[in-house]
This record gives C-alpha cells, sequence and structure tokens, in this order.
C-alpha cells in the first residue's frame, strides 16, 4: 500500500533536519527505547539495527517517524515498517519463482516466530518485542503475509469488486499492521473502518503514481471494467497515448480516491491529538499525489512518477505545523472549495 517514490539522503536531511521537524524537537533513539519500555540490552541491540536498517532502505519512511511520531510510539513504528519493508524486499526483486520461493522462507519463518515468539532475525525479534509490549492482535499480520501470497501472484483486475477484494486481503492489513502500535479512541471496527477508506484512496493513488512502472513491469492494477467504461485498451496505456477517454480514467481513478481518502480523515479524530501529525502525513502525501496526477494526466503513462524532494519536505512540515488538529489538508480544501466557487457545475 505505501510504495516509496522518491529519496533524501542522509546527508540532504541532516542538513535539513531543523526546517523539517524543528529544532531540538527529534530525541535520541536510546530516549525512544526507555519510554517505549524497551529496555534489556539484547531488545536494545535488535532496536537499534531495525532502526539502521529502516534508516538505509526507506528513509523517508524512517524520517516521516521520527520527525512526526511521539517517541513512545516510534520504536514500535520503526519495527512494523521495517519489518513490511524486509518482507516486500523479498518479493520485489528477481524472477517470480525466486521471488515465491524467498517469500514462502520466509513466511514460514514468521510463522514459527509467531508460534513460539522467538526468531533468530533481528528485525522480527524487534517486532515481537513490540508486539508483546503492545499486546497487538496476531490475526493482521497473518492476513497480511496471506495478502502478500495474493499479491505475488497478482491476476490483474476484471471488475470493481476484484479491486475490492484487493483492498480487503493487501492493502488493509498491510495498514492495519502499519498502524498498529498508534492507540484508539475508538471502538476497533469504527478504526478498521476509517482505515479502510484511508487504504482505498491510498491503493487508487498508488496504482495511479506507479502507472508507467507497473505497465512496464507488465502488470495493469486498474479494472478492466473501467478501462471498458471509458474506451480505453490497454495497448492505449502501454504505448502511452494520451486519449480522451485515456484523461477521463485517469481523472475518474483520481476522483474515486480523493473521495475515499476525504472520508478516511475521519481517522485523525480516532487517535490521540500527538500521534495525528503521523497519519497526517500519509494523507497530505497522497493528496498531493492525486494533485500531480491531475497536472500530468496521460504523462503519467509516459514516464515514471517519484515525489518530488522539496514536496515531499513540505508535506511533512505542513504535517507537523497542524499539531492536533483533525483536517488532513486544508490548504487543499479550501483550494477546492474556492474553485467550485468560481466554476459552479
Amino acid at each position: 500500500m505505501y510504495r516509496s517514490t522518491g529519496t533524501l539522503s542522509s546527508w540532504q536531511m541532516t542538513h535539513r533536519n531543523s526546517s523539517i521537524v524543528g529544532r531540538g524537537s527529534v530525541r535520541s533513539w536510546r530516549h525512544c527505547l526507555d519510554v517505549a519500555g524497551v529496555r534489556e540490552a539484547a531488545a536494545h541491540a535488535d532496536y537499534f539495527a531495525t532502526e539502521r536498517y529502516l534508516r538505509r532502505r526507506s528513509f523517508n519512511l524512517w524520517g516521516t517517524v521520527r520527525g512526526l511520531a511521539p517517541p513512545e510510539s516510534q520504536p514500535h513504528l520503526i519495527a512494523t515498517a521495517a519489518f513490511l519493508r524486509y518482507t516486500d524486499d523479498l518479493c520485489d526483486r528477481g524472477p517470480m519463482q525466486e521471488r515465491a520461493w524467498r517469500f514462502e522462507e520466509w513466511a514460514g519463518h514468521v510463522r514459527k516466530a509467531l508460534d513460539t515468539g522467538s526468531s533468530r532475525h533481528r528485525l522480527l525479534r524487534a517486532y515481537l518485542h513490540s508486539a508483546d509490549l503492545l499486546n497487538l492482535p496476531r490475526t493482521w499480520l497473518d492476513s497480511y503475509v496471506e495478502g502478500t501470497r495474493f499479491d505475488l501472484d497478482f491476476p490483474g483486475f476484471a471488475q470493481e469488486a476484484d479491486y475490492q477484494r484487493y483492498v480487503d486481503e493487501v492493502a488493509l492489513p498491510s495498514g492495519m499492521v502499519v498502524f498498529g502500535p498508534v492507540p484508539r479512541l475508538v471502538a476497533e471496527q469504527d478504526f478498521v473502518s476509517s482505515c479502510r477508506l484511508f487504504a482505498d484512496g491510498g491503493q487508487r493513488a498508488d496504482f495511479l503514481s506507479d502507472l508507467f512502472e507497473d505497465l512496464r513491469d507488465g502488470r495493469l492494477f486498474l479494472p478492466i471494467s473501467d478501462l471498458d467504461r471509458h474506451g480505453v485498451t490497454r495497448t492505449d496505456l502501454t504505448e502511452g497515448r494520451d486519449t480522451s477517454g485515456v484523461r477521463a480514467l485517469i481523472s475518474s481513478t483520481a476522483r474515486s480516491a480523493r473521495a475515499s481518502l476525504d472520508e478516511a480523515e475521519r481517522i485523525l479524530g480516532e487517535i490521540p491529538p500527538d500521534h495525528r501529525p503521523f497519519l497526517r502525513f500519509f494523507l497530505c502525501l497522497f493528496h498531493k499525489r492525486l494533485d500531480d496526477v491531475g497536472t500530468r494526466g496521460p504523462a503519467l503513462i509516459r514516464s515514471p512518477y517519484h515525489d518530488g524532494r522539496m514536496a515531499s519536505l513540505r508535506v511533512i512540515v505542513r504535517s507537523r505545523r497542524e499539531g492536533a488538529s483533525t483536517r488532513a489538508h486544508p490548504v487543499r480544501r479550501e483550494r477546492t472549495l474556492r474553485q467550485l466557487r468560481r466554476y459552479p457545475r
């Protein structure tokens, strides 16, 4: 669900640290471990290794956690994100048969670790420690592993119902694992309902922004029924044709994504105020990608899309500045309202 497109070097982030999160606002990793309840020396070593791994492998996500999440949640969010990143890496590289073999070996190792509560793998040990401290349910992790297996042999979507099944089996479990360490202020079923809206809108936004690279790899994540409705063929997309149907297809998909993300904004009121900047970042990032989709139009299928470095930094700054607000993207919302007043339907 949360693909990282575009990265910042550690040099850049280090030298821009004060503009991202404010001077003195990032606590030491050791302090975060202490306030998170991670005190054993062996566990410290696992979390230090996990933090280094995520910083190296997914710097933007690492920086978002370190800059926006409260200190007591950072180790658990880092452990969760590192586990997911490692799992995704196993499935994203090499021939399909090799990827499937690696995944099955890893899935067996994960299953055994969850059954026994122990593992020889540091990233998995850190996750197990966080799951134990926070009493995280195993259900969503099991669902995530099964969803990853389904995604590995992705058959494509014939109808919207097939896409919705993908959200239920792949995107939602992934989101629930990512946000597992975040406390709730509402009943769990209400949070899950909001997270599903989040997953739906975010997944559509990702599919649009990754359209060129997915088509290049022989994968199409838009329902065939949507292509048919707009008179678009797969060849139109693979050959980068700028037609009215292609434009309508992209616009319609973006509107669906935007509608789900707008509804998902309620999730900010369902979590404690000090966790809202972290979740707000993802909502704002998806909205930014949809803004870019609207600007690029059919150019999405002719060249790869990457999050702009300075634009991503501005999203982090805005997410932090809004603090405890339950609004996700007030600048975009106000601009949209002005446009609707100027150009009524």
